[in-house]
Order: structure tokens, then sequence, then C-alpha cells
């Protein structure tokens, strides 16, 4: 007799992923192949920030972490949707690198925004049961 795993919500799953050090770290991964050559100064702003949001989460910060992976994707998705793109150059490999970097963006704003509005935030106190 096998027993099925319980079904998770999509509020938890999308909560999963927004506590989650992988999606900014994968996106900060996109950015900089993107932006690197040639350089462009202001999208390179990107990849720190978020490459600092996943050392949040590693350091237990999951729901702040959460809130500046939501905001920081949302802003580069904000960026990345003004330049206009021929329909020809969507179909080779940095078009592919740019949407799959764009839907990350969009599924980095939801999964985070869940995330941040439905955590709590984490004490510093040293008498807090949930630390």
């Amino acid at each position: 007799m096998t027993q099925t795993p319980p079904s998770v919500g999509v509020l938890q799953s999308l909560r999963n992923w927004g506590e989650h050090s992988v999606p900014p770290t994968l996106l900060a991964t996109l950015i900089t192949a993107q932006h690197m050559r040639p350089f462009q100064p202001l999208p390179m702003m990107f990849p720190p920030v978020l490459l600092f949001s996943s050392y949040l989460n590693l350091s237990g910060y999951q729901t702040d972490a959460a809130g500046i992976t939501a905001a920081w994707s949302g802003l580069y998705a904000l960026l990345a949707m003004r330049r206009k793109q021929q329909f020809s150059k969507k179909f080779t490999i940095r078009g592919a690198v740019r949407g799959t970097s764009l839907a990350l963006c969009y599924a980095n704003v939801a999964a985070g925004g869940v995330a941040y509005a439905l955590g709590r935030p984490r004490s510093d106190d040293p008498e807090d049961p949930n630390l």
C-alpha cells in the first residue's frame, strides 16, 4: 500500500519558489550573459543585487530576500521590455535567453510577492522560538 503525497496548493508552490535561493541566482546569470558583451552598465547593476538576495536567503532571511528578488526582478522586466526586438531576432540564442530571463522575472515577481506578503520577517531576538 503506497501513500500519495499531500497535494500542495498554488499559493504554497509560489511561496516555496519565492523563498528559494536559486531563481535570483539563475536570473543574475542570464542577465550577465545578455549584457556582458558588449558591456551595458545599467542592466549590469542587477546581478549583484540579485546575488545579494540569494545570500540573504541562505542566511535565513527568506521573507526579506523574496521581497528584494520580486522588486528587482520587476524593475529588470520593465527595463528589458522597453527595448524593441525584431521578430526575426526572437528566434536566436540571444532572443531565447532574453525570453527566458523575462519569463523568470515574471515568475520571480509573482512568487516573491506571495512569499513576501505571506511570510514573517525573521527576528534577531535570541528568545524568539522561530530562530
